[in-house]
């Protein structure tokens, strides 16, 4: 029996690096596993943020590969300043207070002229080239996968073109997500995003979203089906890791300036004045892309001497660091609006077998899947005194030489058993 084709419209796939490439990079991996023969289709020049060569590797050699080219503003921008529209591009976006005329003048521009995003002007060739592609492959089902939302759109008028099946899946929330406030929005390019969205919700045949409050939030706009599929964590092939001799916190991704945690810096600051030995032992170790203000807010706090900021490493070495970190740090930002985001390094912080101490909004999403696994402890950002008695509980602990996460259920984030779930639902 031939196994069914599925076209896949993804933005971010290897050598893009960061957390937006693993999704669709590992569901392309297993769906042959379950009888279906993905084909994927990517931009052929596009602008990555982040890039990590080793990740080609994991390419399924049973994927069929379509690229066309694309055209993206941040090409033209970069002559301007090439590091600000990296970190805009990467979602690193300054502080309010502290934009520069030129900040503001490119998240002004990104905003409102670039509707939803700056990958926009990918969608009418794309279709162009999708439709007579899809015709001539007999394929029947088609998955866009956003952000960025651009691709959404592609589907859209392959749906009104053409009778296939289409399920639109959102890594993230569209007008709800935490940097949208921040784009300097017209009221015309907020109700051009809203109407954008309420369009793709209402026309694609399934939505599929990472989260239970994505779900819930979508219930409100469409009538369709909503299936929650999280993301997850792989089999990964890595020596076996010797923990690092000092009391490492380890933070890995990116730590955007809304997710910089006070409530940690001022609990770390006690300890060290209230516990003689704790600044003997403590590391505060950055891995990944760092906004300027959290690096800022540390050196306020007097913990620079602390601070081992190793920026962006590849995925393998990320996930060696995970496995040889004394403790796992995942900070969410403290809104109403990120109370449904899942990071994705959730689920690999969950199989490293180092505690997790996770900080976000009170009722988040992902509090739960902490809990329910046993993995680590979950604050919201006006519990500091039970964050800091639990940092001194997981500081006695590795002193004693007895740290470590028991971890329970985890069979069930698995991305080959998420990737069942997929397959299930696509055929």
């Amino acid at each position: 029996m031939e196994p069914k084709k599925i076209l896949i419209i993804t933005y971010y796939w290897p050598p893009a690096g960061g957390p937006g490439v693993q999704r669709w990079l590992k569901f392309v991996k297993y769906l042959p596993d379950f009888g279906v023969q993905p084909v994927v289709y990517i931009p052929e020049n596009p602008t990555y943020p982040i890039v990590d060569k080793n990740l080609v590797k994991e390419v399924s050699d049973k994927a069929i590969i379509l690229k066309q080219k694309i055209f993206e503003p941040y090409q033209l921008a970069s002559f301007l300043s090439k590091n600000k529209t990296k970190k805009i591009s990467s979602g690193i976006i300054p502080n309010q207070k502290k934009q520069s005329f030129l900040d503001k003048t490119f998240l002004w521009i990104r905003g409102n002229l670039f509707i939803p995003d700056a990958r926009v002007f990918w969608v009418k060739p794309s279709v162009a080239y999708l439709e007579k592609y899809i015709a001539e492959n007999n394929i029947d089902t088609i998955i866009t996968s956003g952000p960025p939302h651009s691709l959404h759109l592609i589907g859209l008028e392959l749906k009104q073109k053409l009778d296939l099946k289409w399920f639109a899946d959102f890594r993230d929330p569209w007008t709800t997500i935490g940097y949208h406030k921040s784009l300097r929005l017209s009221s015309f390019a907020a109700k051009k995003h809203k109407a954008l969205e309420h369009q793709v919700l209402n026309t694609a045949d399934t939505i599929i979203v990472t989260s239970k409050t994505t779900k819930t939030e979508f219930q409100a706009i469409t009538n369709k089906p909503i299936a929650v599929i999280t993301n997850g964590y792989d089999t990964e092939q890595v020596e076996k890791q010797t923990l690092d001799t000092k009391f490492t916190l380890a933070h890995i991704g990116s730590f955007l300036s809304e997710r910089n945690p006070h409530v940690l810096w001022e609990s770390l600051v006690e300890l060290i004045h209230e516990i003689p030995d704790f600044k003997t032992h403590l590391e505060i170790k950055l891995i990944g892309a760092v906004s300027q203000e959290v690096l800022e807010t540390i050196s306020q706090f007097g913990l620079n001497s602390f601070l081992n900021n190793l920026g962006y490493v590849s995925h393998a070495e990320a996930i060696a660091h995970q496995r040889k970190s004394q403790v796992l740090l995942l900070i969410e930002i403290n809104s109403e609006d990120t109370k449904s985001i899942i990071p994705g390094k959730l689920f690999e912080y969950m199989v490293s077998g180092r505690p997790i101490i996770a900080i976000g909004p009170k009722d988040s999403d992902f509090a739960e899947i902490i809990t329910e696994t046993n993995t680590g402890v979950f604050f919201d950002y006006s519990e500091k005194m039970k964050l800091k008695s639990v940092i001194l509980d997981f500081y006695n602990q590795f002193l004693e030489g007895k740290l470590q996460a028991n971890g329970v259920g985890l069979q069930l984030y698995s991305r080959k058993n998420l990737t069942k779930e997929l397959s299930q639902l696509i055929q």
